[in-house]
């Protein structure tokens, strides 16, 4: 049961972030919700977050916190009937995706191979350059 409310929230958010993107892309809205939405979508797309997620609790926290928080300034901003039409612009979007893309594996394998070169190349810098 839980887990079914914290789906069904997690599709909302998911339809409230295709929602904004619509929203940006029309040309009627306001520049300070254009800027709240471009706030808010780069903090949740983006790898780094305000509280690391590896520190317990505190790290999955802001996501829950601070992300929901964002999307409600941003939605607060944008006029209703641009905000309608977004929603069911993003609705349609979502009904018609149907399963994830290949693609996206090989990019996350991509990220995650960047990273253990970068931590690979860091360690090797640090033992070369303390151990010596």
């Amino acid at each position: 049961m839980l887990i079914e409310i914290l789906k069904a929230k997690v599709r909302r958010i998911k339809l409230e972030s295709y929602t904004l993107v619509y929203c940006y892309q029309d040309e009627e809205c306001p520049w300070y919700a254009k800027l709240s939405i471009v706030i808010t979508l780069g903090y949740l797309l983006s790898p780094i977050d305000l509280i690391p997620d590896f520190i317990p609790i505190l790290g999955y926290l802001d996501d829950l916190i601070l992300v929901p928080l964002l999307i409600i300034l941003s939605i607060k901003l944008i006029p209703n009937h641009i905000l309608e039409e977004s929603r069911e612009k993003a609705k349609q979007r979502l009904n018609t995706i149907t399963k994830p893309k290949k693609t996206a594996w090989w990019f996350a394998l991509l990220i995650v191979l960047f990273y253990v070169t970068i931590i690979y190349f860091i360690f090797n810098w640090f033992k070369y350059r303390w151990f010596s």
